[in-house]
């Protein structure tokens, strides 16, 4: 998201004015902070910025071996 917001030029405030999600929950999809995604909010954000989810969220497998 953060990469996304800078190339496009908007702010975390904005983008919370845009979707009409409080900046705290923006601020942690920005900071990598949530640890459960919002379906709704994804999907407010996603037709804010006209992309697609994987635009913004990335999946990584953990690593396993000890």
């Amino acid at each position: 998201l953060e990469q996304l917001l800078q190339e496009r030029g908007i702010s975390r405030y904005r983008l919370a004015q845009m979707t009409g999600t409080k900046y705290p929950v923006i601020d942690n999809y920005y900071k990598n902070r949530v640890t459960r995604y919002d379906s709704e909010v994804l999907s407010r954000i996603c037709a804010a910025l006209h992309c697609e989810i994987g635009d913004i969220l990335e999946y990584c497998e953990e690593d396993q071996t000890e």
